[in-house]
């Protein structure tokens, strides 16, 4: 069953890399009490997802902060050493957004969003989405068609809609 508006975001744990090394991530921890976007990709350094993608929400960070958002997080079924170094590769880290890994497409899967594209050997990622939840709640949901295009899946678009 795909995620919609007014479920409740699924519990899974993501993975960061801190000081550290990778540390888990409970997504009811990172949304109870808060207002959190989270955008999911289908890879790191994928072209769309790259130059579309993440640079919008790089672009509308500081107006999601002003219409109260706590945190900006992009998920994509990656390792986090790929999250660490794509975030430090666009700029994403420096610009204040949390760059998390579903590397087990545990909560892609839980949320109803994983495809495969074997052509390509993309197996188990996200469909390409943006969403707004406040305390864990989905609020808005943007999902694009197709994981090539980044429209309504954009940082502006999810802006305008709240």
């Amino acid at each position: 069953m795909v995620i919609s508006v007014g479920d409740k975001l699924p519990e899974a744990e993501l993975v960061r890399l801190g000081d550290a090394g990778p540390e888990q991530v409970k997504v009811s921890e990172l949304t109870a009490g808060r207002k959190v976007v989270i955008f999911a990709v289908p890879g790191a350094f994928t072209p769309t997802c790259h130059s579309a993608h993440v640079p919008s929400f790089m672009r509308t960070k500081e107006a999601f902060a002003e219409k109260g958002v706590d945190e900006v997080i992009c998920v994509s079924v990656n390792d986090p050493f790929v999250m660490k170094a794509w975030g430090e590769a666009t700029g994403a880290a420096a610009a204040g957004i949390s760059m998390l890994a579903d590397g087990t497409s545990a909560f892609t899967g839980a949320m109803g969003l994983a495809f495969d594209a074997p052509p390509v050997g993309l197996m188990a990622r996200s469909k390409r989405y943006a969403l707004l939840a406040e305390d864990g709640v989905v609020k808005v949901l943007h999902l694009e068609e197709s994981p090539g295009t980044c429209e309504i899946s954009g940082g502006e678009a999810l802006l305008a809609a709240i």
